[in-house]
């Protein structure tokens, strides 16, 4: 569990870094996301879960 909270703690510091560094090109990067379609952004979200089932795969090896 230890390390679970490590990692969740990682996430939320590389997820807050984009708003905290450069927050006005992070709205106009929200924006855009808002008018993609629904078909792209699934599979940018099934993407990202494959590569992260991947790397914990390797890292677990």
């Amino acid at each position: 569990m230890d390390y679970f909270l490590c990692v969740m703690g990682m996430v939320f510091i590389f997820e807050g870094l984009p708003y905290l560094v450069s927050p006005e090109k992070m709205k106009t990067y929200l924006i855009k996301i808002t008018t993609l379609p629904d078909s792209t952004l699934r599979f940018a979200g099934i993407s990202a879960i494959l590569v992260g089932l991947i790397l914990l795969y390797f890292g677990r090896r």
